[in-house]
C-alpha cells in the first residue's frame, strides 16, 4: 500500500521565518571555517582567477549561482526543530557516502584524501535544500497523479538507476563496503514507504545533484573512474542519497507508530 505524504499547511515555502537568520548565520560560519582551516586550497582556488585582467571571464559563476541558489532556498522555510535532524543525518550520511566512494576509488579528490573532511559540510546542506525542493515539488504536483500514476513514475525513476549503479559499482563488487550499499540500496527501493514521496525525493536529489557533479567534475575537484563530466550515475546517486537520508529521518515516527498500534491490538 502507498502511503501518501502528510498534507502540508497552505502556507508559502518561500518565506522568512525566525530561524531563518539562525540557520544563514550558521552556514555562513561553516563556510568560514572550512576557507580559514583549509585556507591553502582556498587560496589555490582562488589564484585561478585572473583579478588582473578580465576577471569576469575565469570567474567560477556556476559555484556562485549554485550557493546563491541553496541559500535562499535552505533558509526559505527554516525550522529548527525539523531542520537540525536533517544536519544531523546529513553529516554522517555523507561521511559514510565519501568514504564509501573515495576507499574504493569509484572518485578521487584532488587532495587525494579519502575521505576529505572539507567536503562533508556540504551534505547538510544540500540535504537543507533538497527538503526543501520536495516541499515545493510536493504543492506543485497537487493531487493530479494518483496512486497509480505515481508507481509507474517510481518505477521509472528507479528501474533504470538500479542498472546505472550495478554496471557503475561493478569493478568494485568485492569490496565489503560496495556489497553493503547494494544491499541498502535495494533494501530502500524494495520496500518504499510513499511511491509520491520517495519519487519525489529521488528527483529533488538527482537536479541538485546534477548542478553539484556538473560543478565538481569539470573543476576537477574530484574524479570519477570513468573520467565522465558528470557520470549520469553520480547525479542520479544524490537522489538515492537523498532518498535514504528521508527515510532513516522518518525511521523514529515508524518505529513509535508501530508500538501504538501495537499496545491497541494488546
Amino acid at each position: 500500500m502507498d502511503v501518501q505524504p502528510d498534507k502540508q499547511p497552505d502556507t508559502p515555502l518561500l518565506r522568512w521565518t525566525r530561524h531563518s537568520s539562525v540557520l544563514l548565520g550558521a552556514m555562513t560560519l561553516i563556510i568560514g571555517l572550512v576557507i580559514y582551516i583549509w585556507w591553502p586550497l582556498a587560496e589555490e582556488y582562488l589564484a585561478l582567477i585572473d583579478w588582473q585582467g578580465e576577471w569576469w571571464r575565469t570567474f567560477d559563476w556556476l559555484l556562485l549561482g549554485i550557493f546563491a541558489f541553496m541559500s535562499v532556498v535552505l533558509v526559505s522555510g527554516a525550522d529548527l526543530k525539523a531542520d537540525l535532524p536533517i544536519i544531523g543525518i546529513g553529516l554522517i550520511g555523507g561521511l559514510v557516502i565519501e568514504s564509501w566512494g573515495t576507499q574504493t576509488v569509484l572518485w578521487t579528490y584532488y587532495t587525494l584524501e579519502r575521505p576529505p573532511l572539507w567536503i562533508i559540510p556540504a551534505w547538510p546542506i544540500a540535504s537543507l535544500t533538497i527538503d526543501r525542493l520536495v516541499k515545493l515539488l510536493d504543492g506543485l504536483s497537487g493531487e493530479r497523479i494518483g496512486v497509480k500514476g505515481w508507481r509507474a513514475i517510481y518505477i521509472a525513476v528507479f528501474a533504470p538507476f538500479v542498472v546505472l549503479l550495478l554496471v557503475f559499482v561493478w569493478p568494485t563488487i568485492d569490496k565489503s563496503l560496495t556489497v553493503i550499499s547494494l544491499i541498502l540500496c535495494a533494501l530502500l527501493i524494495g520496500t518504499p514507504k510513499g511511491f509520491r514521496t520517495q519519487a519525489i525525493t529521488f528527483i529533488a536529489g538527482s537536479g541538485l545533484g546534477y548542478f553539484l557533479e556538473l560543478w565538481g567534475t569539470t573543476r576537477q575537484c574530484w574524479t570519477y573512474y570513468t573520467y565522465q563530466t558528470p557520470p549520469l550515475f553520480a547525479v542520479l546517486a544524490h537522489g538515492m542519497a537523498a532518498v535514504a537520508f528521508w527515510r532513516v529521518l522518518a525511521l523514529p515516527g515508524m518505529v513509535i507508530k508501530r508500538v501504538r498500534e501495537g499496545r491497541k491490538v494488546a
